[in-house]
């Protein structure tokens, strides 16, 4: 006697249309990217996650660049804040250069929206009024704090390219692989540190020659 067919397995069944929020989408696709599978996320798999049609995440944001943004924002905020004092203002920005480094070497999805665009979200924001309330508080003049915040930016978000570019690469044994090697070591984290007391002693410079002409200008009013 043949046996009866087995019952074919239920389809996954999805969520009623509007119980999903921009929240919950937001917060799926975080976890997805600190899983490391930022690469892997689509709208597709990320509606299979929430058990949704991948048309009704589209009511909660506009397209896969809007929601890895707002991932960015949330995972920034977290990731930003040093904790040396503002008094030693050197440490303080060299603290802040590196966990923003830091941030986007380990999240290839922050490091793809910070060479993408400017990155204007609430936690980037935040970021930067703190690092210019830093600088401002040296005597630096405003628009010498805005280039040296520009400055610092760049090169920040620039080596951090670098160096995650090259994190797979494995160094030769010939004499060309000797100088790659040598080559390798400016993608480290004392290079980085290096370079920003570079930026530091331009700085520096600059907040010496604005007291500079406030205290003759000061000399010159009594």
């Amino acid at each position: 006697m043949t046996e009866p067919a087995q019952a074919a397995e239920p389809a996954a069944r999805r969520a009623p249309w509007g119980t999903i929020s921009r929240d919950d989408v937001i917060s799926a696709a975080v976890e997805i990217v600190r899983a490391g599978r930022y690469e892997q996320m689509s709208i597709r798999s990320l509606a299979s996650e929430l058990s949704v049609a991948p048309m009704s995440l589209y009511r909660h944001i506009r397209d896969k660049d809007d929601l890895l943004n707002e991932v960015v924002d949330r995972l920034l905020a977290k990731a930003w804040r040093p904790a040396a004092s503002e008094d030693d203002w050197q440490a303080w920005v060299i603290e802040a250069a590196s966990m923003l480094r830091a941030f986007l070497v380990s999240q290839p999805a922050a490091l793809h929206v910070y060479l993408k665009h400017p990155v204007v979200s609430p936690a980037a924001i935040d970021r930067m009024d703190a690092v210019m309330g830093v600088l401002r508080r040296t005597g630096i003049e405003e628009e010498a704090a805005r280039h040296a915040y520009g400055a610092l930016h760049t090169y920040t978000i620039g080596f951090a390219a670098l160096e995650a570019s090259r994190a797979g690469w494995v160094p030769g044994s010939d004499q060309a692989g000797s100088v790659a090697r040598q080559l390798a070591a400016l993608t480290t984290t004392e290079q980085f540190t290096e370079g920003l007391r570079y930026l530091l002693e331009g700085i520096s410079r600059r907040i010496g020659a604005g007291e500079g002409r406030g205290a003759r200008a000061e000399a010159t009013r009594q």
